[in-house]
């Protein structure tokens, strides 16, 4: 089956940092029609995408992975953007329970390795459970993000998922952002008000003081502050050194070769 390596969505990419983030939306929907989904955290870059998803009136669904043990807060803002968006918000969940996961294995998040397999469990297997029903996803990773994301791609290759990750906010700045969050009055989750910079699982997730790294509220217990969930392949691996397994077809409607959609 062909490949689709991250070189060759250089040419893609390159063309794409002028694109509106609605563009990228659009063409991620012209691309992979429905097999393209979003997902969402219910945090503020995620819903923004959402808003933009509702105003184009496109019909892709949105993942959100309910670890359960999620803040309430987060759960109210799913719900408001199913009933205010229209959205087909489809919630994700783990074989079990937070207790039935405690019981057999213990409190995981109480060290490095066990963060990484409870994240695994609860976070990312729920969404690589779906994977074969998609060939992109679209994320809400900024570059001023900062970290590992600084550098983030707008098109990026997930194998694990098989898929092509579509972050239409990449290069969206914090102001930007914000901006068009207040002009839009888009849902966000309102922990964010509360000293929440970034939102996750209610065991490990805590607000972030003043001239603190927006990520050091994530797994305070541990540290560094650079821990992330290894939902967002590009957070953990060298995307150059990946590839994809596609099938012609879809490998040609990508890179542009037979289509007639422009942006």
């Amino acid at each position: 089956m062909p490949r689709l390596t991250q070189a060759d969505l250089s040419n893609l990419n390159h063309n794409f940092e002028e694109r509106t983030p609605q563009e990228l939306i659009q063409w991620a929907h012209a691309t992979f029609a429905e097999r393209v989904c979003t997902i969402s955290a219910m945090q503020e870059a995620g819903n923004a995408v959402c808003h933009m998803i509702s105003q184009l009136k496109l019909p892709i669904p949105v993942l959100f992975v309910d670890t359960g043990v999620m803040f309430q807060e987060t759960l109210q803002t799913r719900d408001r953007l199913i009933e205010e968006y229209d959205l087909n918000v489809i919630t994700l969940t783990p074989e079990q329970t937070m207790e039935q996961q405690t019981e057999k294995l213990g409190v995981l998040y109480l060290s490095p390795e066990g963060q990484a397999e409870c994240c695994r469990l609860r976070k990312v297997e729920p969404l690589h459970a779906v994977a074969p029903q998609y060939d992109g996803v679209i994320s809400s990773l900024r570059r001023s993000d900062g970290g590992q994301r600084v550098n983030n791609p707008i098109l990026s290759i997930d194998k694990k998922m098989n898929t092509v990750r579509v972050n239409p906010l990449a290069n969206l700045s914090d102001e930007q952002l914000h901006q068009y969050i207040e002009e839009n009055q888009v849902v966000t989750n309102p922990l964010h008000k509360q000293g929440f910079a970034t939102i996750g699982c209610n065991r490990c997730t805590t607000p972030v003081m003043e001239g603190e790294p927006k990520r050091a509220g994530r797994w305070r217990h541990l540290g560094p502050w650079s821990v992330y969930c290894g939902i967002n392949p590009s957070d953990s691996q060298d995307p150059m050194h990946e590839y994809i397994e596609i099938t012609q077809d879809l490998r040609d409607r990508i890179l542009g070769i037979e289509t007639d959609f422009m942006i």
